[in-house]
């Protein structure tokens, strides 16, 4: 978490001035909602965004979707009771 507060302090808090308490909660939703969780790149994802991350692990997904279901040694699948 502190690393989250430290990012957005960074990048947010100490860069901006709001009139009202509104811009400020406003700003800091479209932050976390709009750039934070979206387009930062994290670690944890193989230094990509989470866009990113998740756009590659549907292709991947709808690729092996695409494939017929085969046992991997080849043999026939058991039959069904």
């Amino acid at each position: 978490m502190e690393n989250f507060f430290s990012a957005l302090k960074t990048e947010l808090v100490y860069r901006t001035s709001w009139r009202t308490r509104e811009q400020a909660e406003n700003a800091l939703f479209a932050y976390i909602d709009g750039w934070y969780n979206t387009e930062r790149i994290q670690a944890g994802l193989g230094w990509r965004s989470p866009d990113e991350y998740e756009a590659t692990w549907r292709t991947q997904t709808s690729v092996l979707d695409d494939q017929p279901a085969t046992p991997i040694d080849g043999a026939d699948p058991a039959p069904a009771r």
